[in-house]
């Protein structure tokens, strides 16, 4: 994984790179880890399973490379089972040819607020606080494109209910870190964080299983919390004036 641009900060740990211009395609790609550790990740799916066997082990696309050009990217992607991909990522993330990447909708409220939600007690992710996201898998191949794009608008409305507005503007931050590439879309909605909060806690009672157990506004960097994954987190501190606690007008 390797790239030509020059993050603009690394808060806790993490580059953080805006862009422009976010193109994902589908590759083939020989995963030697994978084969090496065939005995590992089926004892892993198999306590992973135990604890929440609502798990499922359908194809997911993680990235085998990532090159960035100024404020363009380029992402290679490639098709694994879901139990090889969370049993690397159980592990730290050991191959460094091969990394976590999945996009995001950070939705920003009229009047200032970050809204993130606080993953349920079934999900691979218990209790994390992150933005509505998923592992891309074949749904989102177009062709030999993978739509980030989609992907991230399906998400939050999966999760949340809520729907990209029209006219939005598709500016993108990578946060790069972990063994992740987090691709952030910040996105503005015309509403207040307590009108958003509500038309999503609506949202998640009419489902059997919500995948959020709660939703959580902030507002500032102060706001910033131990649950919530390293890339969140970079993301917040970049968003946020450290010094004053004032939010960015533009997200």
């Amino acid at each position: 994984m390797s790239d030509a641009a020059t993050p603009d900060s690394r808060p806790y740990g993490f580059e953080v790179v805006r862009l422009a211009r976010l193109e994902a395609r589908l590759v083939t790609y020989d995963w030697a880890w994978a084969r090496d550790n065939a005995e590992r990740i089926e004892q892993n799916w198999m306590r992973r399973r135990a604890a929440q066997p609502a798990l499922f082990d359908g194809p997911v696309l993680v990235a085998c490379g990532c090159a960035i050009d100024g404020d363009s990217c380029r992402l290679d992607l490639f098709e694994t089972p879901y139990s090889r991909f969370l049993t690397y990522r159980d592990g730290g993330s050991p191959d460094g040819h091969v990394a976590n990447a999945f996009a995001a909708i950070v939705p920003w409220s009229a009047d200032g607020a970050v809204l993130l939600g606080r993953m349920g007690v079934h999900t691979a992710n218990a209790g994390q606080i992150y933005f509505p996201c998923g592992t891309p898998d074949l749904d989102d191949v177009r062709g030999e494109a993978v739509d980030f794009s989609g992907s991230a608008a399906r998400e939050l409305l999966e999760e949340t209910g809520l729907r990209v507005p029209d006219g939005a503007t598709e500016d993108w931050v990578c946060l790069r870190g972990e063994g992740q590439l987090a691709f952030l879309r910040p996105v503005r909605f015309a509403e207040d964080a307590a009108a958003l909060i509500e038309r999503m806690e609506i949202h998640a009672l009419g489902e059997d299983e919500p995948e959020l157990a709660g939703i959580v506004a902030v507002r500032e960097a102060a706001d910033i919390e131990a649950a919530m994954p390293g890339f969140v987190r970079a993301y917040l501190a970049s968003a946020f004036e450290a010094e004053t606690g004032a939010a960015e007008v533009t997200p």
